[in-house]
């Protein structure tokens, strides 16, 4: 008996290569519009802001100066130690926010996930809320609460008998940077929370099933089953904790003003570029020194950002579904 073979009518090859100008033609149509607006408000200026990084003023001229300006600000005492005290400063703030406010992030998700909790709307709603608040807002509202004249926080502690653990933190050099910091993660925890808490809602059934077919069940589960498929999105929030805290500037101005005191002890990166940028007080503004100080943020971004991307991402491939 013959076999009859379905033949499957042929393609011409005009109308394929007329197809795919086509739809290159709509996909450049509809990337133009975000493009332009990329490249007009970011490129552009980080473009403007490294070419201005290697001149330097002299009198009424601007004349390219190469990598003087960075020599200065790794090597002049009148530019470094500010350079190198912003930056420990704001190493401390990101591990600070880094081992406080991912784990509390993770553990509120994991417990606002258990399906037996009530009103779980209404907890992930309040912890939310202080994420879409101003930065001044919030600053004004936390030095009203820590002051030791008129603030809440003393009275609060007298009520339950540790008023004698109360001090003005906010005004003490040892203190100040750190209560920033815990300021920062009570007002930006709802971000790994939320992140964290969709990651979980998730994870296939069949898997958590599964696994408590095998007897797996609470914290076994999450420690077991439930953490090893969220990493990634907890490499995730580890990054954009990194470059939101490198970007930090508004809670440390509005709480601290631009010279960051107590004696330049919450001075970060940002606020330290604002100075030299555009002055203040006594200190004249110098743009190419303030662009050199961008310059150098940027690429400690790129560092971090390209170290995840290419090095610890690869990894975390791995626990993907």
């Amino acid at each position: 008996m013959a076999s009859t073979a379905i033949r499957q009518p042929a393609v011409p090859v005009a109308s394929a290569a007329r197809r795919k100008p086509a739809r290159l033609w709509h996909i450049v149509v509809f990337l133009a519009p975000a493009a332009l607006i990329y490249t007009a408000f970011l490129v552009l200026p980080l473009i403007a802001t490294l070419q201005q990084s290697l001149f330097v003023a002299k009198g009424n001229a601007v004349v390219f100066a190469g990598l003087e300006n960075f020599r200065r600000l790794f090597g002049d005492p009148h530019w470094s130690g500010q350079f190198w005290n912003a930056l420990r400063n704001n190493l401390w703030f990101f591990v600070v926010n880094m081992c406080v406010q991912n784990p509390v992030g993770i553990g509120l998700a994991a417990l606002l996930s258990a399906k037996k909790l009530r009103f779980r709307g209404a907890y992930r709603t309040a912890i939310f809320v202080p994420t879409i608040l101003s930065f001044v807002i919030v600053g004004f509202s936390w030095e009203l609460i820590l002051s030791p004249l008129w603030g809440i926080a003393p009275h609060l502690l007298r009520l339950v008998g540790l008023r004698h653990w109360f001090a003005p933190w906010l005004g003490d050099a040892h203190t100040a940077l750190t209560t920033l910091a815990l300021v920062s993660v009570w007002q930006f925890i709802g971000i790994p929370m939320m992140l964290i808490y969709a990651a979980l809602l998730n994870i296939p059934e069949e898997v958590l099933e599964a696994a408590e077919i095998d007897g797996l069940s609470g914290m076994a589960q999450f420690w077991k089953i439930k953490l090893p498929l969220i990493w990634p999105t907890i490499g995730i929030i580890s990054i954009l904790t990194f470059v939101g805290n490198f970007n930090a500037f508004d809670l440390i101005y509005v709480t601290q003003g631009a010279l960051a005191g107590p004696n330049y002890s919450t001075d970060i990166l940002g606020t330290f570029l604002y100075r030299t940028f555009f002055g203040f007080q006594l200190q004249e503004g110098d743009p190419h020194m303030g662009s050199a100080v961008a310059t150098v943020m940027f690429f400690i971004i790129l560092g971090g950002v390209s170290l995840y991307l290419f090095g610890i991402q690869r990894r975390l491939r791995r626990y993907q579904l």
